[in-house]
């Protein structure tokens, strides 16, 4: 009995963990672009947002953004705004609109959806070898994104 117990009130912890976090499709986006729901439920991580900001597999920021405070990450880009004060900029909902969808702010950038799941233009049969099919999985996870949030929040 204790076990059975034990089981459902672990199950139902993390039911209650899981549901609290937003699928890509279900992100209320204000009209200015902004996400003011965070997409977990939980706080961001900002030496989490650092490692993702500055790594090539994950986010790679700094493929397009200086960021100062990360000097140690080389070849940093110049296509993007610096970042060293994108906390003053912009509110916490603001910058997680911009990761989750940048063409919701501004329409012209070259930025990625870092959570978005449809609407891509694909690659057809004849013109590469394996080209995806059905929905593609967001760049970053809710919580990756939450982390970035974090760590650009001290930028200031």
């Amino acid at each position: 009995m204790k076990l059975v117990t034990l089981t459902l009130a672990a199950s139902l912890i993390g039911g209650v963990a899981f549901a609290g976090v937003v699928a890509p499709k279900e992100v209320v986006v204000a009209d200015d672009g902004s996400v003011a729901q965070s997409l977990t439920g939980v706080p961001g991580n900002p030496e989490n947002g650092a490692a993702i900001v500055g790594t090539k597999k994950l986010g790679n920021c700094v493929a397009c953004h200086e960021v100062p405070v990360l000097a140690d990450v080389p070849f940093q880009g110049n296509v993007g705004p610096v970042l060293d004060d994108v906390g003053d900029r912009y509110t916490e909902a603001e910058l997680r609109g911009i990761l989750v969808n940048a063409k919701n702010v501004f329409p012209d950038t070259v930025m990625p959806a870092f959570y978005k799941v449809d609407g891509y233009n694909r690659p057809a049969k004849g013109f590469t070898a394996k080209p995806p099919e059905g929905e593609l999985p967001p760049l970053l996870s809710g919580q990756q994104i939450e982390d970035v949030v974090a760590f650009l929040m001290t930028l200031k």
